[in-house]
């Protein structure tokens, strides 16, 4: 695990940012809260919600490293307005997890959980994209603590707050529901692209029908 790919470099591979953002050089600490304690004989991943048969699925932390690794090449753009491009990340594909523990096919929608009971919520769709990751690894190398060790998602095509550090777990939901900083203000979506950063930017159809 962990074995770097080759690729362009971040400058040859992207020649555009979303807007208003800047190229960040080094990869800065953010997050809200501690830092956790990872206890690996106490750690657990788990599926749970509306699964296609019904019951929750999960895994020791030796059982999700046995998983299959795979690496993608891509962004990280934080809401703060810093880019950094062109890491490998290096973990298990979210789609690894759809097809091992499926959802059931009225789902529509996860809120992936992470350590003290932080949330984001997804579209499945996002979710499901090929290089949505369960990051175990960055540029080859194991995660940080700051960075998210032992489980980070990265969703590069949405800001990075959509992909939460510490992860645990995978609910499926049949309807949408606001996520952590989705219920403080930040939009429900978050594709850098179209700038959405706070939920008063929303249109229909965006965000939890009320």
């Amino acid at each position: 695990m962990g074995q770097p790919v080759e690729r362009e470099s971040g400058a040859a591979a992207h020649s555009e940012l979303p807007p208003g953002q800047r190229v960040q050089r080094g990869w800065p600490v953010t997050h809200y809260g501690p830092v956790p304690k990872f206890r690996p004989e106490r750690w657990e991943f788990r599926v749970f919600g509306a699964t296609a048969d019904g019951e929750k699925h999960c895994w020791t932390h030796e059982e999700f490293a046995a998983l299959p690794y795979a690496s993608v090449v891509a962004d990280l753009h934080c809401v703060t307005k810093f880019s950094m491009l062109g890491a490998e990340w290096g973990g298990i594909p979210a789609r690894t997890i759809l097809e091992i523990a499926p959802p059931s096919p009225a789902v529509t929608h996860v809120m992936v959980w992470a350590e003290y009971g932080f949330s984001s919520n997804l579209r499945l769709d996002d979710f499901a994209a090929e290089r949505t990751i369960f990051a175990t690894h960055k540029d080859g190398e194991l995660l940080t603590a700051e960075h998210g060790f032992p489980l980070r998602l990265v969703v590069p095509h949405l800001y990075a707050w959509k992909g939460p550090k510490w992860v645990r777990g995978v609910e499926y939901m049949t309807a949408d529901r606001r996520g952590f900083w989705e219920e403080r203000g930040y939009h429900n979506i978050g594709d850098p692209w179209r700038e959405q950063r706070y939920s008063y930017q929303e249109e229909p159809g965006d965000g939890p029908e009320l």
